[in-house]
Formats: structure tokens, C-alpha cells, sequence
């Protein structure tokens, strides 16, 4: 085997990734480079067909991230994904709640999931921000339900949870609400694909604030 420098590896993927890709005529090019980094992290490329990007989605995005707005996670795993590229390049503040102290409780008491109260908690500092939810369900549904009810006002939200139970009934609805999102209609998601969504849309945000200096 060819001894290659972590750059040369990504280069290569990205090369394969285009080979194998297939048509995709139906994505701009802008969507494309987040289609192509969920790709990259996940090796699906049942994305292609099954991504949703909502009008004005990235651009929505990439103003959030310009005013250094604050991005919520449903998972710490997730939160450590972006943490450091999204508070260096722009100041935000990536924050995930369903380790904290007072979301426990309130579950063990209530018997609703960790992810849907965490993600009540978080709405009063997300005005203006980005919600990220690859992993709950049940955070997703409690996110749309906020801003039905005007207590949660996202610039965007990334909604790809994954699994079997509500994943894919949580994405119809979040597509078929018309908020401002990127979602997909498959019970496919995850952290990984969430992940890489983000740190592209990072990427698309630098590149467009370098271009306007």
C-alpha cells in the first residue's frame, strides 16, 4: 500500500467520491460540497438523492455563522465535530445540554427523553442561531413544536437523526413544516453526516466572507 499524508487520502476519497457519484445535476454547487462532505463521512451515497435543502438554507446558515451566532447539538459528540472550527473562525458558541444536571432530573421525574427537554432549554438562546440534531427524534419533533409555538426562532436547523423509531417521520415533518432547513428523507442521518454538513457549511461560510474583503 501507498504510504499517503492525511491530505492525500482526503484528496483521494474526494476524487473517488466524484468518479462514483454519479448525476447530481439537481444539487447546486454549493449544496453539492455539503452532499459531498455527508458522503465523505458516512460513504452513503444514498444522500444524493435523499438530502432536502430548504430555500435559502445555506445562505440562512452562513449568515447565522457570520454573526457568530449560537449553534445547539443534541449530542456532545457532535458538539466536539464543529466546537472548535465554528468558535475560531466566527465566535460561536456550540453548546449541547442533555448532560446537564437540571435535563436529568427533569427526565428521570417526567419519563420524557433527555433530548427533548434539553432541547426546551436551549430555545431562549438559539434566536437567530442554528439547531444540529443528528441522533434524537424526539429532539427534532420538540424543536419544530417550539417554533410552531414562537418560543424557538432558529436561523436554520439541520435535522438528520437517525434510526427506526420516528427518524424518518421527525425529517417529513421538519421538511413539511417549511422551516428554513437541510434534512433528509430516509431513516438515514447520524452524527457523521451532521457533522460534516456543518463543518461544509463552515467552509462555504469562510469562503464567502473571504471573497467579500
Amino acid at each position: 500500500m501507498k504510504k499517503m499524508s492525511p491530505q492525500e487520502i482526503e484528496l483521494e476519497s474526494f476524487h473517488i467520491i466524484d468518479v462514483e457519484a454519479g448525476s447530481h445535476e439537481h444539487l447546486s454547487e454549493q449544496q453539492w460540497q455539503i452532499v459531498r462532505r455527508m458522503i465523505h463521512a458516512t460513504a452513503d451515497f444514498d444522500f444524493i438523492t435523499t438530502v432536502r435543502f430548504y430555500a435559502g438554507a445555506i445562505a440562512a446558515g452562513c449568515r447565522a455563522l457570520k454573526s457568530g451566532a449560537a449553534i445547539y447539538t443534541d449530542t456532545a459528540m457532535l458538539a466536539a465535530a464543529i466546537s472548535k472550527g465554528a468558535h475560531d473562525s466566527f465566535g460561536c458558541e456550540v453548546f449541547c445540554l442533555v448532560a446537564d444536571d437540571e435535563v436529568k432530573q427533569e427526565s428521570k421525574e417526567s419519563g420524557e427523553t433527555r433530548s427533548a427537554i434539553a432541547m426546551r432549554k436551549a430555545a431562549s438562546r438559539l434566536n437567530g442561531g442554528i439547531v444540529a440534531i443528528g441522533n434524537a427524534p424526539t429532539a427534532l419533533h420538540e424543536a419544530i413544536t417550539l417554533c410552531e409555538k414562537g418560543q424557538l426562532n432558529p436561523e436554520l436547523i439541520i435535522g438528520l437523526p437517525v434510526g427506526f423509531v420516528e427518524a424518518r417521520e421527525s425529517k417529513e415533518r421538519l421538511w413539511e413544516s417549511g422551516l428554513v432547513s437541510i434534512t433528509n428523507l430516509d431513516r438515514k442521518g447520524g452524527t457523521p453526516a451532521t457533522a460534516a454538513a456543518l463543518n461544509a457549511l463552515l467552509n462555504i461560510t469562510k469562503i464567502t466572507k473571504a471573497s467579500l474583503l
